[in-house]
C-alpha cells in the first residue's frame, strides 16, 4: 500500500514515515500541496495523509485537486480543532481529522481502519430502484449514477445494511467513522443533510429518530 504524506514540517514527515515503515506501507513525502498533486498524478497512491496549514496551497484545496485526479482516502491533519474546520474537511471527502499533537499508534491505527473498510468484500445493496454496487462503489436510481462524497456513501452503505433499524448518532459515527469519534455529533447531521439532497426521490427514507438518530425506513 502506498501513502502520501503531505506536510510541510519535516520532523513530522519522518515521524510518520518511521512508523509507516514499521508496518511495512510505501511511504511519499511532499512538502506542499503542489508536490504531492504532481505525486499522485505519478505514482499510484492509496492514501493521503494532509496537513491543512501550509505555505501556497493549503490542505484543503490540495485535496479538492487531488480528488479530480483520484479518489483516494484522505486523513486531515491540523493544529487546529474547531468544529468547523472538522466539519469543512468531511464535506470535501475527507475520510478522518486528527489533531496536532498527535499518537503515531493512532494515526497507523486509523489507517488501518479505513484500509479495512476499503477491502471489506463486495456486495450489492438494493431498494427498489435505488442501488449500491459495492463492488465498483457506486451508487444509482433508475439505472443513473447518483455522485456522492466517500463519505456519504459510506453512511448510505451503513443505513442500507441495518435498513428499519433506528441507529444512534454515537453508533453511526463508531461505524462509519470506524473508531470512537471525540466530537460533535452534529457532525452525523451535517452528512445526513447532504446525503438527503442527493437521494433525489428517496431523500425521506432516511428518517430522523427523534431523541436517538437516524434510520432507513425502507418499507416495501
Amino acid at each position: 500500500m502506498k501513502i502520501l504524506i503531505c506536510d510541510d514540517e519535516e520532523l513530522i514527515r519522518n515521524v510518520i514515515k518511521e512508523y509507516l515503515k514499521i508496518e511495512h506501507y510505501d511511504v511519499y513525502e511532499a512538502s506542499s500541496g503542489d508536490e504531492g498533486i504532481e505525486i499522485v498524478k505519478n505514482k499510484d497512491i492509496d492514501l493521503v495523509i494532509m496537513d491543512i496549514m501550509m505555505p501556497g496551497m493549503d490542505g484543503y484545496q490540495a485535496t479538492k485537486e487531488i480528488k479530480k485526479i483520484k479518489d483516494i482516502p484522505f486523513i486531515m491533519l491540523s493544529a487546529r480543532g474547531e468544529e468547523f474546520d472538522k466539519l469543512y474537511g468531511f464535506d470535501i471527502g475527507i475520510d478522518d481529522y486528527v489533531t496536532k499533537p498527535f499518537s503515531p499508534k493512532e494515526l497507523v491505527a486509523r489507517i488501518k481502519a479505513i484500509t479495512k473498510r476499503i477491502s471489506s468484500k463486495s456486495n450489492t445493496y438494493i431498494y427498489k430502484d435505488l442501488e449500491i454496487d459495492d463492488l465498483a462503489h457506486v451508487v444509482k436510481i433508475e439505472d443513473k449514477e447518483i455522485i456522492l462524497t466517500p463519505k456519504e456513501y459510506d453512511l448510505l452503505k451503513y443505513l442500507m445494511q441495518n435498513k428499519n433499524i433506528a441507529l444512534s448518532r454515537d453508533t453511526i459515527l463508531s461505524n462509519v467513522w470506524g473508531y470512537d469519534f471525540f466530537g460533535d455529533a452534529r457532525t452525523v447531521d451535517t452528512h445526513v443533510k447532504t446525503l438527503r439532497n442527493n437521494l433525489g426521490k428517496y431523500r425521506d427514507i432516511i428518517k430522523t429518530v427523534r431523541g436517538t438518530g437516524y434510520k432507513l425506513d425502507a418499507k416495501e
